[in-house]
Formats: structure tokens, C-alpha cells, sequence
């Protein structure tokens, strides 16, 4: 029998590098910022119960009454920012579960904004959402209100930047007196970018400042934020801790007419809902409707009521087990509740 002697393997150091290189690299990409933000359904949050051991709406002047409804503000939650973004091995695991979106990070968060001036904005946003809802609520319950126009953020770099600041009082734009947010806009617009003189009230002394209109995606802008302040003949307060954004006027608006008024708005049954308001009433679109609509199927809801500006989102994106009615405004969103509480079948959808 003959034996043939093997020859010892040879060590291959290049291989060796190129593996741990690899590796190296692999853990590397993994980590690394992706450039992307990931969007997921949020927390609910129930304006007729309390956060935190506080009633999330409070009345004081005024009877107020206690309501078996649930009525729910939906969130979206959003994993990154602009100064940190997720890492690629969490892009991929959200990737693979469809109740989770990626986005480029300057689709959600502006690139000519800090992450501090998107909070602050999103906060200034939530305190005018709420200051309409309670006059939508407070009219539709036939109180009378007054009302002015005030800056409610001036954004940093912006062209009203150093020259006016939140608080002020809008009166007049070229000479012509401004009433409503539709006026200011509008006299802005047409400017055409030359400059405007621009009257405020600032602590009791009036101003009059010169600002030049940007051209902004198609519009002039003046590169503030602007809401009204009522004043109103009850104090209400509304809480909900670092929520922002305007996406919950009309619930927050429904919450306080449930609170006013004797009873419950749907007995003991279960409203979800998004949509901005107005202080006409108008119910306005949002973001992220189809993770909001994941959300409220998820927390078994027996109603949920939309921005009728958003039915191309609800047609494509909404659950089966979901009942979502969509509406244009205040008074269609009190209908469907009623149509709701008659057992009726009536509701308005995209379709019509």
C-alpha cells in the first residue's frame, strides 16, 4: 500500500485581511447615519381622559360634564432627524415590516431648518391648533368671540427675521387692515416680492416695519408663522404634553364640544380621528393618514373620522376592519357621529 504525503497547507494572509476587512465594513455600513427617517404608528392619546394624572381638557367659567367617549388624538412616531439618522440595519428591519415607512430625512424635517426650529415650529403649530378648536367649539356652541391675527414664530433667517417677533399683533399691510390670516396672505401675495409695510402691536406701542416678500415654492412668503388669539369668555386648557403639530384641531375640538355639552358625544364608544381646523371649521388635510389609520385598527376604534382632502391616502390605504368616514368640515364631523348613533348606515365616503 503506498501513502502519498500531503503538503502542508499554506497560510494565506491576504485572504485573512480581506475577510476581516469585510467584516469590518459590513459593521461600519451598519451603523453609519443612512440619510433616511422612519415612520411608524404612534401613541393614542384620549382627550377626554387625563395624561399623567391631569384632565387633558379643563374648563373653568363654565359647567363641564363628563363623557363616556373615547375620543382619540393619533400620532405618528418618527425614529430620527436631521442630526441623527437611523442606522442601515435598522432601515432594513423597518424595511421588512409594512407598518413601518422610510423617508428621506428633508422630506420630513426642512434642510433649511435645526431640529430645534422644527420642534419649536411644531410646538407654535399645536398651540394655534388648539386655540382654533376651542373657538370652532365655543361658536358651534353659540358663544360669541373676538379675535386678532398675531405672529405666533418667526423663522430664524427668514425675512421677518430681526424685524418682528412672535407676540406681535398684525394690524395693517400696505395701509389696508388686516382681519383675518386670509387677508394677511393675500396682501402679501400680492406684493409680487416688493416691500411691504407691515403695522404691529408689540407691548401696547405700535410699529410699523418694512418687510421684502420671498418667493418660496411658488408663494411670497414672509417667513413667519401666523394664528388669532381669542378672547375667549372661558378658560380652557388644553394638555398634552410634547405633542406637536396642528393634525389634532379637529379632535381636540370635538373634545371640548363633548366637554360642554350634558352626555356623552358617542355613549361609551370609540372615536379616533386626525384632521387641522380652522377657525371657520374647515377640517384640512395631514400627513402619515395611512399609519394613523394603522393605529386605529390597531386600537380597536369604532369610528374613525378623516380629512376628506385626504381621500386619495384612505382609498388606498385603508384597513378592512376600519369604518373611516371622511369629512369636509366642524358640522359634517358632528353628522357622522349622529349617523353613527342612529345605527344608521348613511355615512358619506370618498366615493360621494
Amino acid at each position: 500500500m503506498t501513502f502519498f504525503e500531503t503538503a502542508p497547507r499554506r497560510k494565506n494572509p491576504a485572504g485573512w485581511i480581506f475577510l476581516a476587512v469585510f467584516i469590518i465594513a459590513a459593521g461600519v455600513g451598519v451603523l453609519l447615519p443612512s440619510g433616511y427617517v422612519i415612520e411608524r404608528p404612534g401613541t393614542s392619546f384620549d382627550v377626554n381622559g387625563e395624561l399623567s394624572g391631569v384632565e387633558v381638557i379643563s374648563v373653568v367659567g363654565a359647567e363641564s360634564f363628563e363623557s363616556d367617549t373615547r375620543l382619540d388624538v393619533l400620532t405618528v412616531s418618527v425614529l430620527g432627524n436631521q442630526d441623527s439618522t437611523p442606522g442601515w440595519l435598522e432601515i432594513f428591519l423597518a424595511w421588512l415590516d409594512p407598518e413601518q415607512q422610510i423617508l428621506p430625512v428633508d422630506e420630513v424635517f426642512p434642510p433649511n431648518m435645526t431640529t430645534e426650529e422644527v420642534r419649536a415650529e411644531s410646538v407654535a403649530m399645536m398651540e394655534s391648533s388648539q386655540q382654533e378648536a376651542v373657538a370652532v367649539a365655543l361658536s358651534e356652541l353659540g358663544y360669541e368671540l373676538s379675535y386678532e391675527v398675531y405672529i405666533s414664530m418667526v423663522t430664524e433667517g427668514g425675512a421677518s427675521s430681526g424685524v418682528l417677533v412672535a407676540g406681535d399683533f398684525v394690524k395693517t399691510v400696505d395701509g389696508q387692515t388686516v382681519s383675518t390670516i386670509e387677508q394677511l396672505q393675500e396682501l402679501i401675495q400680492q406684493s409680487n416680492g416688493e416691500p411691504v409695510e407691515v403695522e404691529v402691536e408689540r407691548d401696547g406701542e405700535v410699529l410699523t416695519r418694512s418687510i421684502t416678500p420671498r418667493l418660496v415654492e411658488g408663494r411670497y412668503l414672509i417667513g413667519v408663522m401666523v394664528g388669532y388669539t381669542y378672547d375667549f369668555p372661558l378658560e380652557i386648557e388644553l394638555e398634552l404634553g410634547n405633542v406637536g403639530g396642528p393634525s389634532g384641531g379637529m379632535i381636540f375640538a370635538l373634545g371640548v364640544f363633548d366637554k360642554l355639552t350634558e352626555g356623552s358625544l358617542l355613549n361609551d364608544n370609540h372615536i379616533a380621528g386626525t384632521g387641522t381646523i380652522s377657525s371657520a371649521g374647515k377640517v384640512g388635510a395631514i400627513g402619515g393618514i395611512d399609519l394613523k389609520m394603522l393605529a386605529a385598527s390597531r386600537d380597536g376604534v369604532d369610528l374613525f373620522l378623516a380629512p376628506r382632502e385626504n381621500c386619495p391616502e384612505i382609498i388606498s390605504s385603508q384597513p378592512e376592519d376600519l369604518l373611516v368616514v371622511p369629512v369636509a368640515d366642524f358640522t359634517q364631523a358632528l353628522a357622522a357621529i349622529e349617523i353613527y348613533k342612529e345605527g344608521s348606515n348613511a355615512f358619506p365616503s370618498c366615493e360621494n
